[in-house]
């Protein structure tokens, strides 16, 4: 599967969000999605068994518990893909990240003043 089909829904993407703070247990994330999205907590053991079987997540017992975490390689993909359109978006970042700079600077003249 690729890994646009796997970040295309939704609940997976928030997952991953919610992942990429650090781990979690599998409880933990379904008592989240299960409030957000009104899903059962079989349905989102299904998208983490998606999300680990796709390499996204790793998975390991503490205990009875299964601790969930993201796994950034398999994000690589998703990476490489994007390489071709950050030219669209880097340079009107760093122009952003410049007037920024310039508006932090005005208002410490401004305060030393």
């Amino acid at each position: 599967m690729h890994a646009f089909d796997i970040l295309g829904d939704p609940v997976r993407r928030r997952i991953l969000e919610l992942l990429a703070d650090g781990e979690a247990a599998a409880g933990e994330v379904a008592d989240v999605i299960r409030a957000e999205f009104g899903i059962s907590q079989p349905a989102v053991s299904q998208h983490l068994r998606v999300l680990r079987e796709a390499g996204f997540t790793t998975v390991r017992a503490e205990g009875t518990r299964r601790i969930y975490a993201v796994e950034a390689e398999a994000l690589h993909e998703v990476d490489e893909w994007l390489t071709p359109f950050r030219g669209f978006w880097e340079p009107k970042l760093a122009a952003l990240d410049t007037e920024i700079a310039r508006g932090k600077r005005a208002r410490r003249q401004q305060e030393s003043s």
